[in-house]
């Protein structure tokens, strides 16, 4: 069995792979302060819930945007899963083309990400990871990875509006009824939901323009299903896109 690690800004994403199956998954919250025995204790709990015994754990693949989580979670994989994991950054075989400035700049994840798309649905396209940011990821015919764009998150975006305004309030981001607001709440459900949906066709577009051709549009995170209904263009959501891409791309560098 491989053991499949996402550390996100918020949320931390964990699969259990039996072969190319995924046989379980959970989320924990990212805290940078809870320790390796506390996540130790956390993930052996959860599966010895799925009967999943430790010893039967052959490898373990990680990637993460929070640096010293990354450093917990190798030492846990040592004490409590005794292997030493693969962590995926500059050097690690991906099978893609970073055609940026800078490749190291890219989030691992993202590239994940990437690399689960094309092989799952083909290429060109662009992958929307609606989490913590929301983010474009767009591969080439040929395969490349070409960049993509970055904007805030949906819930980053609207406890900003709480936080740096004096009276607008925290509200629950569900669809208003009507674009044009009559009360306060509605119309910063409105402004948030609507304007999202806008920013995600708009850039879209604006990919589709600059490449020439039409994609094929992958979203996934934890937004990922209500922006889904409302947006024709988006073709698939599939959640555990990046666990994919790690299954994969540990079984490149298998033996390396």
């Amino acid at each position: 069995m491989l053991l499949a690690v996402d550390i996100g800004n918020t949320n931390i994403k964990l699969g259990i792979f039996e072969g190319d199956k995924l046989k379980a998954t959970w989320s924990l919250a990212t805290d940078t302060h809870t320790t390796p025995d506390e996540y130790g204790a956390v993930l052996l709990n959860l599966m010895e819930r799925k009967e999943i015994l430790p010893p039967n754990v052959a490898g373990v693949v990680l990637c993460g945007v929070v640096p010293p989580l990354l450093h917990t979670f190798m030492q846990l994989c040592k004490e409590y899963l005794n292997t030493k994991p693969l962590v995926i950054e500059a050097g690690v075989k991906t099978g893609m083309r970073i055609c940026l400035d800078n490749p190291r700049e890219v989030g691992p994840d993202r590239v994940v990400g990437a690399v689960a798309a094309q092989n799952l649905y083909g290429r060109p396209l662009t992958v929307i990871d609606l989490g913590t940011a929301t983010t474009f990821d767009v591969v080439s015919k040929d395969g490349d990875y070409l960049g993509g764009a970055i904007a805030p998150g949906i819930g980053i975006a609207s406890e900003a509006l709480f936080a740096r305004t004096a009276v607008l309030p925290r509200i629950e981001l569900i669809r208003p009824r009507h674009v044009i607001g009559r009360n306060t709440i509605s119309a910063m459900q409105s402004g948030i939901i609507f304007g999202y949906i806008d920013l995600i066709e708009g850039m879209i577009r604006r990919i589709e323009q600059e490449l020439g051709t039409k994609v094929k549009v992958v979203a996934t995170g934890g937004e990922a299903y209500p922006f889904a209904e409302e947006i024709a263009a988006i073709d698939v959501v599939n959640p555990n896109l990046t666990l994919i891409g790690l299954r994969l791309i540990y079984e490149m560098n298998k033996g390396q």
